[in-house]
């Protein structure tokens, strides 16, 4: 019953599979191993854009803060919703960096809107040496409340960062959740939207530790291999970077854990909602959000259940006090493991 983290699973027997094989004899190293051209061609070719420049490294951290780095100089804002990963998990790498650009936060408690990003934007004045200068638009997809940017509201988004000649960052460490919930392709949810560059996430997916970065402008690529090496995320034996995302491509090993996790996710909601479960966020991709009784939290914990309380604290003298969590499901999350958790609802 663990439904802390979609990072806590294990490792897909494929992609370790890759990584074996990948240890048969010597390699050249930085990413010049034979492995990142199958990946490089993989990944051109789901997303539909033959020109993109392709690089790997271990953390989502890493490839958000170097993308939005490439794209930001240190005197400009990178504009994010108040619930962006990039603000609330990354102890401000993306500012670091950015050699010390600064966020500015939409307020919102989900979904950005173009207005909230419009409103946001517009203030700043490139005329004005005393302020931040307009930089990148950055939008998390799976937000971290679990909801998923619609391909219009995508698109209406990147129409405002258009409108001020603003790159756009997609933050995709749930790439594939949010693919498989949209049902479109990879170019729909990037290029085609009129995102320059994308994490396209590995780790939380089924992967040991990678994640991509996809340049659609490829003018760019020079600029991040100088930022990935000087920020110390170029790995010497890349080669076993490089398979554990060829493993993750290899037969659409990607889209179908995500249709798992999201399929797992969905039928822990519709249990939840059965037992009379409160809903923070209407759940979308494979994160649920919701609120129930502390007396059920207890039996849960009491029983080996782990996830997040999301807030309040399980100590307290009202039993019926409903409590709001998070619960991830990743891949590997067996039927079984959903239906004894929702069995401490009874």
């Amino acid at each position: 019953m663990f439904f802390a983290s979609d990072n806590a699973g294990p490792v897909h027997p494929q992609i370790l599979d890759r990584v074996v094989r990948a240890n048969d004899g010597y390699a050249i190293p930085y990413g010049k191993d034979p492995i990142m051209d199958e990946v490089r061609d993989a990944i051109r070719t789901a997303f539909e854009a033959p020109e993109a420049a392709v690089y790997l490294v271990a953390t989502g951290t890493a490839a958000n803060a170097l993308a939005l780095a490439t794209y930001c100089q240190p005197w400009q804002t990178i504009f994010c919703s108040e619930v962006a990963h990039i603000h609330e998990d990354e102890c401000n790498a993306p500012e670091f960096f950015a050699g010390g650009a600064k966020l500015k936060v939409i307020p919102t408690d989900d979904v950005m809107t173009p207005e909230a990003l419009r409103a946001a934007i517009a203030p700043h004045d490139p005329g004005d040496v005393h302020s931040a200068q307009r930089g990148p638009v950055s939008i998390t997809q799976v937000t971290e409340r679990g909801s998923v940017h619609s391909l219009e509201n995508l698109r209406a988004l990147t129409a405002v960062a258009k409108d001020y000649d603003l790159p756009v960052h997609l933050d995709g460490a749930r790439f594939a959740n949010a693919m498989v919930a949209l049902n479109c392709s990879p170019a729909e949810m990037t290029w085609k939207a009129g995102v320059d560059v994308v994490s396209f996430g590995g780790t939380k997916n089924g992967c040991m530790g990678v994640e991509a970065v996809i340049f659609f402008d490829p003018s760019k690529a020079w600029e991040f291999e100088l930022r990935r090496k000087r920020g110390a995320h170029l790995f010497s034996k890349h080669r076993f970077l490089s398979a554990q995302m060829a493993g993750y491509l290899q037969g659409d090993l990607w889209i179908d854990n995500a249709r798992a996790a999201n399929d797992n996710a969905a039928y822990l909601a519709q249990g939840l909602r059965v037992a009379g479960a409160k809903f923070l966020h209407e759940p979308q991709a494979n994160m649920v959000f919701a609120r129930f009784p502390r007396r059920v939290h207890r039996k849960l914990h009491e029983a080996g259940a782990r996830y997040y309380l999301w807030d309040a604290k399980l100590e307290g003298n009202d039993e019926d006090a409903m409590l709001g969590a998070r619960l991830v499901c990743d891949w590997s999350l067996s039927r079984d493991a959903i239906d004894s958790f929702l069995g401490h609802f009874e």
